[in-house]
């Protein structure tokens, strides 16, 4: 088939799969990936093959970039304990568990260790895809592990692919080639990072921000890959980092223009992949010969269930050196463990991975049991997301895992020191920028308005979660006084009982007998207002980094009302000034 013939199928998969998915109550990439098994039954539609180079090298660096730039790097630094064995050990046991079994199955040594690095990484697009339903923490952690564990998979790959083509490997060029990727990969995604920051705190044009955050990721993956490290680190360094240091180094419009594109330009790749995987799998189904199929499903099912038992009882054998949350019982983390288990997808970088496998040794004979390896890696990528996905809704709510409110509070709390940031420091402002009492006043009330309802708010989400609580039976009605949670009290307002006066009765001085009476025009007292309002945005900008540095607020959370700021900063400026 053409290009354009295959961009368009492409193109309607992926608008009938978004259609028919609300419907069915069922995640869009399932329905994709069902659609591209549909696709495949189509002997045309099955010379659309998907060469593993496009995946590692157009795919897998945006999907990275995107993952990593939306993870929040608090919660990677105190989940350490955690990512660091999962994304390394938990691989390698994964790895040599299904080899294993392979071995004892049938497939060659050489060929299983092959297979058993394709499947041990869950796959970042879709953890991040289908486990939207897990609380925060869990999500997290989770993602993270699944963005840095590749680079232990492609290791592993590097060496059985050594081994079955008749190369001889050591233990030291082992070693070698696991610090090389780890180590190499971080300092490529870092020193590109630090070329970025560079380049970006010399630009203010939308366009041109833009396109070099969307450089990022390639430049970051080619650096690796230039010097055979791991590209995969690499993006998921540069983007943690470009993301921290991003608010500093862009502007407002280029952040609501990035946000605006990058999860719909996410989107279509992501949409694009799960059907190309479809289509992928019916190929490599059709291949085999129908005498191997029976012994290939059962190594499939064999391999899937071995990946789930490692997972699971590897998490139990390390609980003892992770660190428990608070209140976490034996029956939570056995739970918790279930969870987790059920949530780790196989995907894209698992089929690139066994299609990557070559065809003949280093004599020209062909390479025994590639076809299984693809096969198998198949099979379970199959397995993973039509059983374990659907499952995975079911699971969580037999886990009963506890609400996780800390964004929400957090978001609060970080929304009340703003304000009440700006409020304290809006004189200052207003004089430093030469702004009348009239237009300082009204800002002054509408602070105090928004400093309110954020109290109003965070009362109102505190009275529904005790409430919650009480019909659960989960602990006592009492607690703090909701009055003591509400912030600062703006001065010189008292009268009711909780010591309070609505908004509406402030008392605002209109006009001062000494401005000039020039200052009454309207045109100049937009000016000022928009000055006022554009120093009160830093202002609270500065603020909102600060707790977001001291870990106050996640990166997430910082990143929410960040997009608010920038909106409102947009629309201070006003469009023709926004978009220079």
């Amino acid at each position: 088939m053409q290009g354009l013939e295959v961009t368009v199928l492409l193109g309607l998969a992926m608008l009938v799969g978004t259609v028919l998915a609300p419907r069915l109550r069922v995640a869009t990439p399932l329905v994709l990936l069902v659609i591209g098994l549909a696709l495949g039954f189509v002997p045309e539609l099955r010379q659309i093959e998907l060469p593993p180079e496009t995946v590692l090298l157009l795919f897998l660096p945006v999907l990275l970039f995107r993952e990593a730039w939306t993870t929040s790097l608090r919660s990677v630094r105190r989940s350490l304990r955690y990512i660091v064995p999962m994304s390394t050990l938990l691989v390698v046991a994964s790895a040599f568990a299904v080899a294993g079994v392979a071995t004892w199955m049938g497939v060659p040594w050489e060929a299983a260790l092959v297979l058993g690095a394709a499947v041990a990484p869950p796959d970042a697009t879709a953890v991040a895809a289908l486990g939207r339903l897990l609380p925060e923490r869990t999500f997290m952690k989770l993602k993270a592990e699944s963005l840095t564990n590749d680079g232990t998979a492609l290791v592993l790959y590097s060496i059985a692919v050594s081994l079955l083509i008749g190369d001889q490997v050591t233990p030291w060029q082992i070693t070698g080639m696991v610090a090389l990727s780890y180590v190499g990969g971080a300092a490529a995604g870092v020193a590109v990072a630090a070329l970025a920051y560079l380049a970006l705190r010399r630009m203010e044009s939308t366009l041109t921000i833009n396109l070099t955050l969307a450089l990022v990721p390639f430049v970051a993956f080619l650096v690796a890959e230039v010097a055979h490290a791991s590209g995969v680190l690499a993006v998921v360094f540069a983007g943690l980092i470009v993301a921290w240091i991003a608010p500093r180094i862009t502007t407002a419009m280029s952040r609501r223009a990035a946000d605006a594109t990058w999860p719909f330009g996410v989107y279509l790749l992501n949409g694009a992949l799960f059907v190309l995987i479809g289509l992928e799998i019916q190929l490599v189904l059709h291949e085999i010969s129908p005498s191997e199929i029976g012994m290939l499903l059962l190594i499939t099912v064999a391999a899937w269930i071995v990946l789930a038992i490692v997972r699971y009882l590897f998490q139990w054998f390390f609980s003892p050196f992770s660190r428990p949350g608070a209140g976490s019982s034996r029956s939570l983390r056995h739970r918790s463990r279930v969870v987790s288990t059920v949530a780790g997808f196989r995907g894209a970088v698992s089929l690139a991975i066994a299609l990557s496998v070559p065809l003949t040794t280093a004599d020209g004979t062909p390479v025994a049991g590639r076809d299984a390896v693809v096969f198998v890696t198949a099979g379970v990528i199959v397995l993973t997301l039509l059983v374990q996905g659907p499952l995975l809704p079911a699971v969580i709510r037999w886990a009963k895992l506890p609400t996780d409110d800390a964004a929400i509070e957090e978001f609060e709390l970080a929304q009340r020191a703003i304000s009440g940031a700006a409020l304290t420091a809006l004189d200052d402002l207003a004089a430093e920028h030469g702004v009348s009492d009239l237009v300082r006043d009204r800002a002054r009330q509408e602070g105090y308005e928004r400093l309110e309802l954020a109290n109003a708010r965070a009362v109102a989400r505190q009275r529904a979660a005790e409430e919650r609580d009480r019909e659960n039976d989960d602990m006592d009605a009492g607690g703090d006084d909701a009055a003591s949670r509400m912030g600062p009290i703006p001065p010189g307002m008292d009268g009711d009982d909780d010591g309070r006066k609505p908004a509406g009765q402030l008392e605002m001085i209109a006009v001062s007998d000494d401005i000039d009476l020039t200052q009454r025009s309207p045109i100049l007292r937009h000016k000022e207002a928009t000055r006022l309002r554009l120093a009160i945005l830093d202002r609270k900008r500065e603020v909102l980094l600060r707790l977001r540095r001291e870990g106050t607020i996640d990166d997430l959370v910082a990143r929410r009302i960040l997009a608010d700021l920038d909106i409102e900063e947009i629309r201070a400026r006003g469009m023709e000034r926004a978009t220079d």
